[in-house]
């Protein structure tokens, strides 16, 4: 029996051996190590940029002129292109002028005639002085003479106005233009009677060289620009003499570079924005009132600014962040990002000089994974 029961331990124990031999022979291999991750980088070295900041606005004239009539009478002629470019001084508008013509000639013949009268009056004044002298005229006589000699020099002074004012309202019935610039419809046309006052606007001017611009900027913007330049992040110009630059609809870029003159020096409590205006040369009528452009407002920067291409900058739950590389891996690191400047994120906390940023492969790459830098020959300054 004692026999048998160590043959039985003898079979259980070689059937384990055999188990445990096949066992470990199954077992998988070791996995090999992750290969680092390809990738560029450059290395951050804060530098000066140009703050270009873009805005939504619109063209306007820099000079509108409404034509009124100042007198009454028919209209005789539209002298204008309706809707061309005038000139300073050219023909618009003709009033019929015979009615004025006679009044100025009934004026000059009753200047004429107290110019006579007064001729008389200082002939008539010289004899009185020579009698009285002579003791052959009363003191009365001289004073007679005297006074009518004056009643007849004024009158002669209103007759003269009345000259010169019915020379004025003749003028009148030609109306031209006192600037250079593209013309709107007329509002009446030929034979229709011209009334001076709130019915006699004729038609408006528009001077388009130079143009104005407008634009707005919000209380965000506003209070952001303040706070970068307190903190000496943002330098401006010297009495804020900005450049603008515009953007046309068809995206080319107009060729002349404008300034901003003015800025409303309050909010709009309905909008939140303060208007700002600049003026803009436009020598070949490129611009006309009322087009929608982009304008860039060029001429801030950024001392020592740090800046890193677009495709750098990643969003997540917490806010903006890049990946740098420390040690020979990827390292998750936060940022805090200013304005978007020609394809670059302005980066105003997170980074320091130094700092090495994965530009490229990105999106392979996770908080911790090795990575290989392949542009070592290549500049590293973004």
């Amino acid at each position: 029996m004692s026999q048998t029961i160590f043959m039985s331990k003898t079979r259980y124990c070689y059937a384990l051996f055999l188990m445990l031999v096949l066992v470990s022979g199954c077992k998988s291999p070791e996995p090999e190590s992750t290969p680092p991750t390809e990738v560029k980088t450059v290395i951050i070295e804060p530098t000066i940029i140009p703050a270009i900041n873009e805005f939504v606005g619109f063209t306007d004239s820099s000079h509108l002129v409404e034509m009124r009539a100042r007198v009454e009478g028919y209209l005789d002629k539209i002298a204008y292109r309706e809707g061309s470019l005038v000139k300073q001084g050219e023909l618009l508008f003709q009033i019929d002028p015979r009615p004025f013509q006679d009044s100025l000639e009934q004026a000059k013949g009753e200047l004429m005639q107290k110019q006579a009268l007064l001729w008389n009056a200082k002939k008539t004044t010289e004899r009185y002085k020579v009698l009285y002298g002579q003791k052959a005229a009363s003191q009365r006589d001289l004073d007679d003479a005297t006074a009518n000699q004056l009643s007849l020099e004024a009158q002669v002074v209103s007759a003269t106005a009345a000259v010169e004012s019915a020379a004025l309202n003749l003028s009148f019935t030609t109306i031209k233009s006192p600037i250079t610039g593209l013309s709107a419809k007329s509002i009446y046309r030929e034979g229709d009677l011209i009334t001076p006052g709130t019915n006699g606007l004729l038609t408006s001017i528009q001077a388009i060289d130079p143009s104005w611009v407008y634009f707005s900027v919000s209380e965000y913007q506003m209070l952001e620009w303040n706070r970068l330049q307190k903190k000496g992040q943002l330098i401006v110009p010297e009495e804020d003499q900005f450049q603008l630059q515009l953007v046309l609809a068809d995206g080319s870029l107009y060729p002349h570079l404008g300034t901003v003159d003015f800025n409303q020096p309050f909010f709009d409590q309905k909008t939140g924005t303060m208007t700002v205006r600049g003026i803009i040369p436009n020598p070949d009528n490129d611009l006309l009132p009322g087009q929608f452009v982009r304008i860039r407002v060029i001429g801030a920067k950024y001392p020592n600014a740090i800046a890193v291409p677009q495709e750098a900058v990643l969003q997540g739950k917490t806010g903006m962040y890049v990946f740098i590389v420390s040690e020979g891996k990827a390292k998750m690191q936060n940022v805090v990002t200013g304005d978007w400047v020609n394809n670059q994120w302005i980066i105003l906390e997170g980074l320091l000089k130094g700092d090495e940023v994965i530009i490229s492969g990105v999106n392979k790459v996770g908080n911790g994974s090795p990575v290989k830098v392949i542009n070592k020959n290549q500049p590293t300054t973004p």
